[in-house]
């Protein structure tokens, strides 16, 4: 047995089927990220993020986890990891992309409920998350409601779950601050530590700078051609979920370092006057590249993602102007409450988003990536397209799972769509 294999032993993985998924895994990745062609050189950083998730980044936290640190567990990009990382806990993405762990979660879920979560759900229910183990705290939310009814069959002493209020009126402002100061004590109660006004102003301060270079990545998606295809740039996302952020921050800027020479020299994986797409709606974790892939595929390229695996993530900077603790949680919860979640109601600010991104990002037309029974995003996507209409911008609703049974149908209904662009 490997070293990697003896750790997931350790940790009690069924390590035979944790390898048939890594297997999977790799095949799809080969099959998508790995088969393009002219990739920027410092994308292999982070294709290493990817293929480390579970392999030298479990190490790491292990490690970590012996020298005293607390792991913490999220589901979403509204749990605030700058709170976290204020008490030297290590924030960790554990959502699931891969339809090889469906199964295992319904055995005992529904099967029409959304594929993020069974996959997620099963990869534990099969002991094949390596995550599980090592985690000390586990942070759920209130967006969606299959998630709001699976914390409370999870739920026990380690895990939290943070209402996300469903408006965004004064009484709901309070009511998401309120939460934020209550995930701050469970967070001091979990680590024994303080959060100080120090310690919370170099959180924040890293976190804006891992912002910031995310920001300067989707930026250099401008250009005609850009400098990286869309599959790479969600590459990038997904890592930006579950690496170290310091390290993925400066590994970013070398990258954009690269694109920045690439674009002023015209090297890019497509030609001058490709379609350009954005893609709106679903997060896309890691191990799903599958609806990036096909439209590239078609011939396509994604300049811009409008998804919690996109400008959600990291649109908005913690203002740090604060001077006081309290002022400091406050400004941290706003920043928090600006993503525009389809849970929110009414959500005029995403259909603004998704104009003023179709439009800074010069897009031919919009794909409307909806997880299979996300019906927040699938009722919402009317909104989308209507706004889109009345603003010239033809779009494309898709919704699917994680398989590739209807990967044959969803290329012809793509490709059909990039014909009517013209």
């Amino acid at each position: 047995m490997t070293e990697h294999g003896q750790l997931l032993a350790e940790l009690g993985l069924n390590v035979p089927l944790h390898d048939e998924l890594s297997r999977a895994t790799e095949r799809s990745f080969q099959r998508t990220i790995g088969a393009q062609q002219n990739r920027p050189k410092a994308m292999a950083y982070f294709d290493g993020v990817l293929h480390g998730a579970h392999g030298g980044r479990i190490a790491e936290l292990v490690a970590a986890r012996a020298a005293g640190r607390k792991v913490v567990g999220t589901f979403c990009v509204y749990v605030p990891e700058e709170i976290a990382l204020a008490v030297d806990a290590i924030p960790i993405a554990l959502c699931g992309g891969s339809q090889f762990t469906v199964p295992y979660a319904e055995k005992t879920f529904p099967r029409d409920i959304c594929p993020l979560v069974k996959s997620t759900l099963g990869m534990a229910f099969a002991k094949i998350c390596p995550y599980g183990p090592i985690l000390d705290y586990t942070v759920g939310e209130t967006t969606c409601d299959v998630k709001k009814k699976t914390w409370e069959i999870l739920a026990d002493d380690t895990f939290h779950v943070m209402e996300v209020p469903q408006k965004k009126e004064a009484i709901d402002v309070e009511l998401w601050r309120k939460a934020v100061r209550e995930f701050r004590d469970k967070m001091e109660q979990l680590t024994g530590k303080k959060v100080r006004t120090e310690r919370l102003a170099e959180s924040v301060r890293v976190m804006n700078d891992k912002r910031r270079a995310l920001q300067r990545l989707t930026e250099l998606r401008k250009a005609d051609p850009p400098p990286i295809s869309g599959l790479d740039a969600l590459a990038v996302m997904q890592g930006a979920l579950n690496d170290e952020p310091v390290r993925f921050t400066q590994n970013l800027d070398r990258l954009n370092a690269e694109l920045v020479e690439r674009a002023a020299a015209g090297v890019s994986p497509f030609k001058q006057g490709t379609k350009r797409i954005m893609v709106s709606g679903c997060p896309s974790v890691m191990g799903n590249w599958k609806v990036h892939h096909l439209i590239e595929a078609a011939g396509a390229a994604i300049v811009v993602d409008e998804s919690c695996t996109g400008t959600r993530y990291f649109e908005n900077l913690v203002g740090d102007a604060a001077q006081d603790l309290d002022a400091q949680l406050a400004a941290i919860a706003d920043r928090y409450l600006k993503i525009n979640c389809s849970c929110f109601t009414p959500n005029s600010e995403r259909l603004d988003d998704v104009k003023r991104l179709a439009r800074d990002f010069r897009v031919d037309g919009v794909v409307q990536y909806v997880l299979q029974y996300c019906h927040t995003y699938n009722v919402e996507a009317i909104r989308v397209d209507a706004a889109l209409k009345a603003a010239g911008i033809p779009s494309l609703k898709i919704v699917t799972d994680y398989s590739e049974e209807d990967s044959g149908q969803l290329r012809t209904r793509i490709e059909a769509f990039l014909e009517q662009l013209g």
